[in-house]
């Protein structure tokens, strides 16, 4: 019998070539390979044993500044030039053309006007003096508490891979997201609660572009996928129990199923995604008392919801869903995204056609909510330990979109150039870092690609992102891939 011939069929004893050479001697051939790819530093990170929660909170690689995370979402893409990059000589050249611009930098290649100055007056706000246009006048009051990074750009122009690029570092489907990468490296401190949470419009405007994949956890273990809230009725599905079952019965079952999964999980070690699964059960379990007091905005005092909103129509919903925010990261939830806006076009920051209106509704449903959050957070001690994050996939360009049958112009989509800020979490307040062209339709100075936002948000949670792997298909991947620098110019 040949070498090959040997391990041509599966045998019901050794099922692999490795579990084979694991079992043989004792496993002795398996150390002496193990010693070696250690000392190559080819070693695949280690997966959590049989039995250890993988959402048990873990070390950071060196201390860290913020212990969880809030990102607010723009999804469509807002426009920098209208938003937190001023630029006079952009009014000063309003209706002219742009000489040599690309037409095919946007999407609608048939339909691009001449330059057009911002819709909204802008005024210089804090110490730092910030210009911030009319349209946030809560976030306003703390631009001092804000690092703004204005040359940030992308690799598309289209939504699905430029969405995926910012959530998940790669412009096509099946990456783990930032929040995934996080939780798989430092867990969750509240172990009745999820570690990741997500929440998208509720006004019946749709998910982003590529759904949940922008919240998923690629080939990392389930577990730690987001968990998306539901936009009406209960915030997540099936989490109370049969009503015919009361909570001894209920965790005799869970009991069963846990020995019956283990007993299996004995001839298929190493399994993250079984011990993940079995998790999830014990998870639920555990949310059924926790996830609906953390999620009751109701028990929070009526100064605080007037506070965020929660009373003003016109951004309710989305004050509602910030609020939650923080009582989630008050309760040790390590990551939570919220996103604002829905599928495309006027029903998110996708403002193509009349780019005026759509940009002071979304700013009129998220300015006063997002200044009570960032007012809240400081006063309860929190900011320090929250990085606070807001931004879209892309940015505007600076010339109008004329769309057929309109006299409303808009702006077309723009990967050269847009705005992300970060505030708390060990963020320098009141610095803008990297700059665009006079026009703002490219980044040019400190230009800042995805890869190394990702790396900042990594470094303020104690993580070194080069160290942040998983082995997958025979290769060690990482968040940022083999790219990424942090920008030190904003840390504190």
């Amino acid at each position: 019998m040949t070498h090959g011939s040997f391990f041509a069929t599966p045998s019901r004893v050794f099922p692999s070539r490795r579990d084979f050479f694991r079992r043989a001697g004792g496993g002795f051939g398996m150390l002496a390979l193990a010693g070696l790819l250690d000392r190559q530093g080819l070693l695949a990170a280690e997966t959590a044993a049989p039995g250890i929660n993988p959402l048990a909170s873990r070390p950071s690689h060196f201390p860290a500044k913020a212990k969880s995370v809030i990102w607010l979402f723009m999804n469509g893409g807002p426009s920098q030039v209208d938003t937190w990059d001023y630029k006079p000589e952009l009014t000063k050249h309003d209706g002219q053309e742009l000489k040599g611009f690309d037409k095919d930098t946007g999407f609608f290649t048939d339909q691009v006007g001449p330059l057009m100055k911002s819709p909204f007056a802008w005024k210089q706000y804090g110490q730092s003096g910030t210009w911030v246009p009319e349209i946030f006048p809560s976030m306003a009051k703390h631009v001092d508490d804000i690092a703004f990074i204005h040359s940030c750009f992308t690799e598309t122009n289209n939504h699905s891979p430029a969405l995926f690029e910012i959530n998940t570092g790669m412009s096509r489907m099946g990456f783990p997201c930032v929040g995934s990468w996080v939780t798989y490296g430092l867990g969750t401190e509240n172990q009745n609660l999820p570690g990741f949470v997500t929440m998208y419009d509720t006004l019946g405007r749709g998910l982003p572009k590529g759904n949940a994949l922008n919240w998923g956890s690629g080939f990392l273990p389930g577990i730690f996928q987001g968990t998306a809230l539901n936009a009406h009725g209960a915030p997540i599905d099936n989490l109370q129990r049969d009503s015919q079952m009361n909570d001894e019965q209920q965790r005799r079952q869970l009991d069963l199923m846990r020995r019956l999964n283990r007993d299996h999980q004995q001839d298929h070690e190493g399994d993250a995604e079984l011990t993940a699964r079995i998790e999830s059960f014990e998870l639920a379990y555990r949310m059924q008392m926790t996830a609906p007091d953390a999620l009751d905005i109701g028990k929070e005092p009526e100064a605080i919801r007037k506070m965020y909103g929660i009373d003003n129509p016109k951004c309710a919903h989305f004050a509602k869903q910030v609020l939650m925010a923080r009582r989630l990261v008050e309760r040790g939830v390590r990551f939570v995204q919220i996103y604002s806006g829905g599928m495309e076009n006027e029903r998110s920051w996708d403002g193509h056609i009349d780019l005026a209106g759509n940009h002071r509704q979304f700013a009129g449903e998220t300015d006063i909510p997002i200044g009570a959050l960032l007012a809240d957070l400081k006063q309860r001690g929190l900011l320090e330990s929250t990085l606070v994050i807001w931004g879209g996939e892309f940015g505007r360009l600076p010339v109008a979109q004329r769309p057929q049958n309109t006299q409303q112009m808009g702006r077309d989509h723009n990967p050269h150039a847009f705005t992300t800020w970060m505030a708390g979490g060990g963020v320098k307040g009141g610095v803008h870092h990297g700059a665009t062209d006079e026009l703002g339709h490219k980044a040019t100075v400190d230009r800042v690609p995805v890869h190394d936002l990702h790396a900042t948000i990594l470094h303020l949670l104690g993580m070194e992102h080069t160290k942040l792997t998983y082995r997958h298909n025979g290769r060690d991947f990482r968040l940022t891939d083999v790219y990424g620098n942090v920008i030190k110019q904003i840390l504190a």
